[in-house]
């Protein structure tokens, strides 16, 4: 009798339902990575193959924005959902004073994320999961005020180079970087990063883990392994058109990160359940990238400093195409994660969108309107206080010195080239609207004369 009760219990055992464990989460943000800058965003001169691969096994979003021109907005705006005009954080950290020919006031603006507010980081801890930055934090007023507004006091658990600054002192140690001890004498800094990307996915393998790898690279100061740059030095006497060889090697360096995390998650068996989102926080900085066909780059009002990578690896996703040309902006990660891993989320009122009917086809996608709001000036880009809207294929810059408007058609013009605010006026008035409501609707600063 107890056999047959014991061959009973290990039947119902077998033919029980796996709870699935609940999927990790990685998110790697680049730094001034330009849109144009991949091999499979149209580069024929910088090398990705294991983004590329990325982006073939996941789906690639061609019309994809950061959702400011400029970093630290772009980062407050990705880990909350919410657009930087709502939260008062629209310029870089500490942002530069309004030149002497300035025609209207900056706003009071906010230097840090309010702390009442629910980040993706926090949902997630909330949720069960470990989470870690490694890397650029940039969120935070000042050195002074760091452990007010440290990442710690937004949902990680573990803070790897997250500090008030907005680039590392050096690529090769000794870094200079403040939470980040220095390692052997000449280790590239995108390479310190990725083991420690490594360590924390190995130390969390068997439960949830959401890993935000915030690289440094490709900012500032532009550096790369010597024998890296050789490379692209040789590759560059073989081009009509010269390129930054050693920005190429930077980039390799995120290429072989994103190649390294894989190989992990592949060895330790987490592939199938770790989904990856991969982006910039804006345009490349045009005088070491081309952003062609887009206008201008980081720090201008125009496509090219809001234009970014943007990839998503969901493995439980039905896809239907490797590409997705559905206008989408960063905003939108935190509530797809949200709904990709199925956590109960805390209520948050954010702006962006699940963009989870794009890779599963389960529902309608809503259409709707894109926004900027940059009430600022920019001494490297050229930006001059602004905001914009993008609706459907056309998009109006606001500029708010002399009231002027600007209004282009992406879908024939992408590079911004023939104004159309003389010529369609009504669109022009209709447009302008619209973006009046949404400033008012997010309660933005707006410049002063």
């Amino acid at each position: 009798m107890n056999r047959m009760r014991y061959v009973l219990l290990l039947c119902l055992a077998l033919t029980a339902p796996v709870l699935a464990s609940p999927p990790n989460v990685i998110v790697i943000l680049t730094d001034d990575l330009g849109a144009t800058d991949l091999g499979c965003t149209g580069s024929k001169f910088y090398e990705t193959p294991n983004i590329d691969r990325l982006a073939q096994d996941g789906v690639q979003f061609t019309q994809a924005y950061s959702s400011c021109t400029v970093c630290s907005p772009s980062r407050a705006a990705l880990l909350t959902g919410k657009y930087p005009a709502r939260l008062h954080l629209t310029d870089w950290i500490p942002g530069y004073p309004a030149p002497d020919n300035a025609k209207v006031k900056i706003p009071d603006w906010q230097k840090f994320i309010s702390t009442d507010t629910n980040t993706l980081p926090q949902q997630f801890k909330s949720a069960g999961y470990s989470t870690a930055l490694i890397g650029k934090w940039h969120l935070s007023p000042n050195a002074k005020e760091f452990d007010n507004y440290s990442p710690q006091k937004y949902g990680f658990d573990i803070n790897l180079g997250g500090n008030h600054l907005g680039q590392p002192g050096s690529f090769f140690s000794p870094y200079k970087i403040p939470n980040l001890q220095d390692g052997p004498t000449n280790e590239f800094l995108t390479d310190r990063e990725s083991n420690e990307a490594v360590k924390f996915i190995e130390q969390n393998q068997t439960k949830p883990f959401f890993l935000y790898l915030a690289h440094y690279a490709v900012h500032q100061p532009i550096a790369g392994k010597i024998e890296v740059i050789r490379k692209f030095e040789e590759k560059n006497s073989q081009n009509v058109k010269k390129y930054n060889a050693t920005y190429a090697a930077l980039i390799s360096s995120v290429d072989d990160s994103v190649g390294k995390i894989r190989e992990t998650l592949k060895r330790l068996k987490l592939s199938d359940n770790t989904i990856i989102v991969f982006t910039s926080d804006n345009g490349g900085l045009p005088k070491v990238t081309d952003n062609s066909p887009h206008r201008d780059g980081k720090g201008s009002a125009y496509e090219g400093g809001v234009r970014v990578p943007f990839i998503i690896y969901w493995p439980k996703a039905n896809f239907h195409q490797s590409t997705q040309s559905t206008p989408v902006q960063s905003i939108d990660i935190y509530p797809s994660l949200i709904e990709m891993t199925g956590i109960a989320s805390q209520s948050s009122n954010i702006d962006g969108v699940s963009l989870a009917p794009l890779l599963n086809t389960s529902r309608p996608f809503p259409l709707r309107d894109l926004f900027w709001h940059y009430p600022h000036y920019h001494r490297v880009g050229g930006a001059r206080p602004y905001s914009a809207i993008r609706s459907g294929n056309y998009r109006l810059i606001h500029f708010y010195e002399d009231n002027r408007d600007e209004l282009y058609n992406l879908a024939k013009d992408p590079s911004e080239s023939q104004d159309l605010s003389n010529s369609e006026v009504e669109l022009k008035i209709s447009l302008k609207k619209k973006l009046d409501a949404w400033l008012q609707s997010t309660s933005a600063q707006l410049p002063v004369n």
